[in-house]
């Protein structure tokens, strides 16, 4: 728990405040114009404060698990950090899922929880948790609140901690008595944090260490990942690369921040990325690994991956430097001044280039023998890669795209291909299902101007359903292309490859024996558009394959949350595929089909 100094003593002119009050004045001095928060019990208070502010809008979510999300897609779409709020006990548990897939993805966010009466702590009162406990596993930092006069600068210091550094979730514990305290309120204490270190840079000796094994390489890649978002560093790494013609392969997370359609380009890579990308990484010489964490879903067998390359790791989280893969040179940077400035010191110092010609032409065989970025079959029937390149194709490319977790997930980025940050917002780390429609209302939320598309699978979906109420009650427009197979498909596909094709509890259908194809829609349960009937969502339900791209162009019109059902072929899988324990070079890139 942290120990704060004494507050200074505020101004005795100014008017005694509830603590609830001086919360919400908190809020608005840091800039939050918008709460996402649950009530109960246990926050009440802190509820009918927020009643009287002129500035904070408060969204209602139906559950609190989908408050928390949607704090996540308002933070990863712009940056900025998101806040959410629930009660005590069960309200505080079901917000922990969303607090550790925000600490899994670096995604910078405060989460207020209320928490019983002081004098009742410990004492196993009515929807009493540990939350301060619980939490500090999966948070930057925990607050229990127990001075109330502490409540300015702790605010302070929570919104520094999330957004400082490598971004993360914050958590503060508010006891009952703290929000009805009645004191006078110092809004110019200052944060108390020795402990949180300045921002590091790269030392000019370490960046030229750096150069000279650029100039010594013949087969380099950058592996950038989602520190570059995070440090809004794109452009910079746009700039780096160009300037040596370094191929860049990202993570998903750093998906958006290279230029897919740069022909040096490798798109992403890791366990269902791009053919070439993973290749090239493989067979690289050196890697430049810029903001990023050597996720086991992009290294596989870390003894297999990049075997003969000289791995360099510029990131500013120090704890991450040789944690999975052992490198020749760790700099502890913030990665948008390492970029800048090794730029500036490449012309100062007129580095010598990579003789990079043949490397290059190597690339551009394996693109051409390997489809780039993707391809999808021609099946008799609608599939979810055709249903997404569809999207792709209307859109021209412009939507924000938010995701469940599932097939579907890795179908988006294989078939919609991403050319600026923050235009993916998808659960990564933790993978949680029912991630993409909360998200994707708290993207929309953030940016009113954007058309947000949740693209989510049958699975994943039903997992916070009912946030399509919140999307009528608040009026926030977004539409929801549902790809339904009938399956958990991602679980299946492991099934089928892993596991002898025994589907076990992966099959949604009521008929697992006689689903009948994508053409028996009595068979497919539940009926989608019915359960949007009942939100008072429009919504459609396609299978045919020539009705299809008329069907999203009708979505993308509509003014008012929109679902498109799309039934598709139950049993594709996501390729390529990387199994867990191999290396690029065991890839699986073909699944034989028959119709």
């Amino acid at each position: 728990m942290k120990k704060t100094k004494k507050t200074p003593t505020p101004n005795k002119t100014q008017p005694l405040m509830k603590g609830a009050d001086i919360l919400v004045k908190c809020l608005e001095n840091e800039g939050v114009d918008t709460l996402f928060a649950y009530p109960g019990g246990s926050s009440i208070d802190l509820h009918d404060a927020f009643t009287r502010s002129k500035k904070i809008r408060v969204i209602l979510p139906r559950h609190e698990q989908g408050c928390g999300f949607m704090a996540q897609g308002y933070a990863r779409s712009t940056g900025k950090v998101g806040v959410c709020m629930a009660t005590s006990g069960p309200g505080a548990m079901n917000l922990l899922t969303a607090i550790s897939d925000a600490f899994m993805d670096s995604i910078p966010m405060v989460a207020i929880t209320g928490q019983v009466f002081q004098s009742l702590i410990g004492k196993s009162a009515f929807q009493e948790t540990d939350v301060f406990g619980m939490t500090l596993p999966v948070v930057k930092h925990s607050y229990l609140v127990l001075n109330a006069e502490d409540l300015p600068q702790i605010i302070k210091e929570a919104f520094l901690i999330a957004k400082s550094g490598r971004p993360g979730p914050v958590v503060i514990d508010l006891p009952k008595d703290i929000q009805q305290k009645m004191f006078v309120p110092n809004f110019d204490a200052k944060p108390d944090l020795p402990g949180l270190a300045e921002v590091p840079n790269a030392t000019d000796e370490e960046l030229l260490e750096v150069l000279k094994l650029i100039a010594e390489a013949k087969k380099p890649v950058v592996y950038s990942g989602g520190g570059i978002v995070s440090a809004d560093a794109s452009k910079q790494l746009r700039e780096f690369s160009d300037m040596f013609n370094l191929p860049v392969a990202t993570t998903l997370m750093g998906i958006g921040a290279a230029d897919p359609a740069d022909e040096k380009n490798l798109y992403w890579f890791g366990m269902h990325g791009t053919h070439v990308g993973n290749r090239a990484v493989y067979e690289s010489d050196l890697l430049l690994a810029v903001g990023t964490r050597f996720s086991d879903r992009v290294t596989g067998a870390v003894g297999k991956f990049a075997p003969n390359a000289k791995v360099v790791h510029i990131d500013i989280d120090v704890a991450e430097h040789n944690k999975n893969v052992k490198v020749v040179s760790a700099v502890n940077s913030d990665v948008k001044y390492a970029l800048k400035r090794i730029v500036e010191l490449a012309k100062k110092t007129k580095a010598p280039k990579p003789n990079v010609k043949e490397w290059l032409a190597k690339i551009k065989e394996w693109k051409e023998k390997f489809n780039y970025p993707f391809a999808y079959r021609n099946r008799k029937h609608i599939t979810a890669q055709e249903a997404i390149s569809t999207l792709y194709k209307v859109s021209k490319g412009k939507l924000t795209i938010a995701t469940g977790v599932g097939q579907h997930q890795m179908w988006t980025p294989q078939n919609y291909v991403f050319s600026r940050p923050r235009q993916f917002i998808s659960s990564l780390g933790a993978g949680t299902m029912g991630f993409g429609l909360p998200a994707a209302l708290g993207a929309k939320v953030a940016n009113p101007k954007a058309e947000v598309v949740d693209i989510d699978g049958d699975g994943s979906f039903q997992m916070n359903i009912q946030e399509m109420a919140t999307a009528v009650a608040e009026k926030i427009p977004v539409k929801v292309l549902l790809i339904n197979n009938q399956f958990l498909g991602m679980v299946m596909q492991w099934q089928d490859l892993l596991y002898k094709g025994n589907h076990a509890n992966t099959v949604l259908s009521l008929d697992p024996q006689n689903m009948g194809g994508p053409e028996n829609l009595d068979a497919i349960y539940p009926n989608y558009c019915k359960i949007a009937d009942g939100y008072s969502w429009e919504s459609a339900r396609v299978w045919k394959k020539e009705e299809l791209e008329g069907a999203i162009e009708k979505m993308l019109a509509s003014k008012s949350p929109y679902l498109l059902e799309v039934i598709t072929e139950h049993d594709e899988h996501v390729l390529p595929f990387i199994p867990p324990g191999k290396s690029a070079e065991e890839i699986i890139t073909i699944k034989p089909i028959k119709d």
